[in-house]
């Protein structure tokens, strides 16, 4: 999976061939340059550049250009060097822009020998600069990783080698630039194959990720390679295409893969459109609204037009500017989400029923699978600026996490509408349907289910899963009822995780249940002693290596009288929310997602059903 860093974050690279891919817009200089330990230049020898292309390990462009496409070998590097920095400076008097802060943001990809992207990182905060540091490849304790940095430098190129240690910076930086500049026109830019929509942007959006795009025609001579995403338009002012040019989405558009495989990437591609697409938004409003803030500031702070007609004036241009930036911002987020949300409707009636919501059909066909799916939906992910455009929330399988749905308040004003008792029972009538739906997503027999309810106080709730067969017991109440589920799985992984490090899967005892296990705990901390809660955290910890698996549903808030001897063991879990919820970020763009639990509607007998297919296949199999 592609790692899309942001500022500061690094990711391991998983090769020493690589190619650094660059696209900007509008003509760039690319270079890079070769350092020791602590990042420092011993010598123009160490910088490849346009006037030096190549030099050990690397080999850069001999122009500036809007796409670059640059290999590294750092098996090839001299050992003494132990950083290589990926340059980006504007080359001065051409067609494009003065300093980074007025175009498109640069995006940059690392990728491995096969073409697919390695890491991803688009350079955002960007003003006055017109010589950036983009990314960075560290030899760390004899492996390799790369670093997003995104380190502008106002003073351009010669400031940015100085930095680093380049002994005459500033002659060897007009060097640079000067080999640089007999560049040829900006060419069309390529849309990467994960770049964020941008303001300046006036493609649609690119259905380059795998998951959703249909495989390239036989290349010929001159062919963009199958792994490169194809040309969009330049950018510019003219018009977004209209809505029949662009192209039509297709639900699991892909070859070389499964329906499932190709669903599951298609409904990943969504969200990553999406988080890139607001992030960009949001981006560009920022922009603005600092472009607007510095050009206030400046009229106040000259005295010629601090009042007066001159200093009226100056106030207008720049709101008016601020008000095309934010309009032109908001035009391309428009289009950008009418397309995404046109896609969403045609792959929505298409998923199977494991990816699919409760009203979808497709439950009404519903018969037990004979594989697991690549994951299993437990709700939906939308953001503010368009709720009601929601990404199905994939998770795979088999769960490499526990689950906690949470009984507590929360966090938002749906919580807060609702008392203690109404968000206990939604808080259970959600783990049972993500019971439900884990069951369901499962081969007949392949997931046995365990229930604690030590007071009892979930009978009615539970009454789908005891009254369809699917259970392997009664839920277990009282604190014995704990105790003997809890030591059954304590010693089921013991044993299981004995048989994995002496690799005696076979030496297992007769009538070992080869399924695995879900454990659905109810109303903790209610009638657990200190050994259970170790017994618990310990299912949490080891349980899901060897397939057995943890449901909480509980208030944290209830458990405070263990202090934080707890704390590791909420951190394991993903948290839930039986009402819409704000608490999930991603950890590329950093948005904070609105989650919305799944709901059954009101009145339908789907839940049922379905557990009643569950229950008779596996009768049918254990018989």
């Amino acid at each position: 999976m592609t790692a899309e860093l942001v500022r500061g974050q690094n990711h391991p690279l998983p090769d020493t061939r690589l190619e650094l891919r660059v696209s900007a817009g509008h003509p760039v200089v690319a270079g890079a340059t070769l350092g020791d330990e602590g990042g420092r230049v011993a010598g123009a020898e160490w910088i490849a550049h346009p006037g030096a292309p190549v030099r050990p390990g690397i080999e850069v462009a001999v122009q500036a250009a809007a796409e670059h496409r640059i290999a590294v070998d750092l098996a090839a590097l001299p050992d003494t060097v132990h950083r290589l920095s990926l340059l980006l400076a504007l080359p001065p008097g051409g067609p494009g822009p003065a300093r980074f802060g007025t175009a498109a943001a640069p995006f940059v990809a690392v990728a491995d020998p096969s073409g697919a992207p390695v890491a991803t990182y688009t350079i955002t905060g960007l003003d006055r600069e017109s010589a950036v540091v983009a990314l960075e490849l560290y030899r760390r304790q004899g492996a390799w990783k790369v670093r997003a940095v995104g380190q502008g430098y106002e003073g351009g190129l010669a400031d940015l080698l100085a930095d680093q240690g380049a002994p005459a910076a500033a002659d060897l930086a007009a060097a640079v630039l000067d080999a640089a500049a007999p560049a040829a026109a900006p060419v069309p830019p390529l849309v990467p194959e994960t770049a964020p929509a941008d303001p300046s942007s006036t493609g649609a959006i690119s259905y380059a990720h795998p998951g959703r795009h249909p495989a390239a025609p036989t290349a010929g001579p001159g062919a963009v390679p199958p792994s490169e995403p194809p040309a969009a338009p330049p950018p510019g002012p003219q018009a977004p295409p209209p809505a029949e040019s662009r192209p039509a989405p297709v639900a699991g558009d892909a070859s070389g893969w499964s329906m499932d495989e190709r669903l599951y990437n298609q409904v990943w591609g969504m969200f990553e459109d999406l988080a890139r697409t607001v992030a960009a938004y949001r981006s560009a409003r920022d922009f603005a609204d600092h472009r607007l803030d510095r050009a206030i500031d400046q009229v106040l702070a000259d005295p010629a037009t601090r009042v007066g007609a001159a200093g009226d004036a100056a106030r207008a241009a720049a709101r008016a500017t601020h008000e095309e930036l934010m309009g032109r911002a908001q035009e391309v987020l428009d289009r950008d989400l009418a397309q995404l949300t046109a896609e969403s409707e045609v792959v929505e009636p298409a998923l199977p029923a494991a990816y699919a919501r409760w009203d979808n059909p497709v439950w009404h066909a519903y018969r037990s699978p004979e594989e697991l799916p690549m994951a299993v939906r437990l709700g939906d992910l939308h953001v503010p600026e368009r709720s009601t455009l929601r990404i199905p929330f994939l998770v795979r399988l088999p769960l490499e996490r526990g689950l906690w749905v949470d009984s507590g308040p929360g966090r938002t004003s749906a919580a807060g509408l609702l008392d203690e008792a109404e968000l206990r029972r939604l808080a259970l009538d959600s783990a049972v349907a993500h019971t439900a739906r884990l069951l369901a997503a499962h081969p007949a027999g392949a997931l046995t289910v365990h229930v604690l309810d030590p007071a009892g106080g979930g009978a009615a709730a539970f009454a789908p899963l005891a009254e369809t067969g699917v259970l392997a017991a009664p839920p277990a109440q009282g604190a014995a009822g704990v105790t003997d589920v809890l030591a059954q799985l304590t010693e089921r992984v013991d044993l299981l995780q004995m048989a994995v490090r002496g690799d005696a899967s076979e030496d297992l005892p007769p009538g070992f249940d080869p399924a695995r296990q879900l454990l659905v705990v109810h109303d903790f901390p209610h009638g657990f002693d200190d050994r259970a809660v170790t017994r618990l955290r310990y299912l949490a910890d080891e349980g899901p290596s060897v397939g057995v698996h943890l449901l909480m549903v509980a208030d944290r808030a209830d458990a405070a009288a263990y202090g934080p001897v707890l704390d590791p063991l909420w951190r394991s879990l993903l948290r839930l929310t039986p009402v819409p919820d704000d608490h999930l970020a991603d950890p590329w763009v950093g948005h904070a997602w609105t989650y919305e639990p799944p709901t059954v509607p009101p009145g339908s007998a789907v839940l049922w059903q379905v557990l009643g297919q569950v229950g008779e296949a596996r009768r049918r199999k254990s018989g």
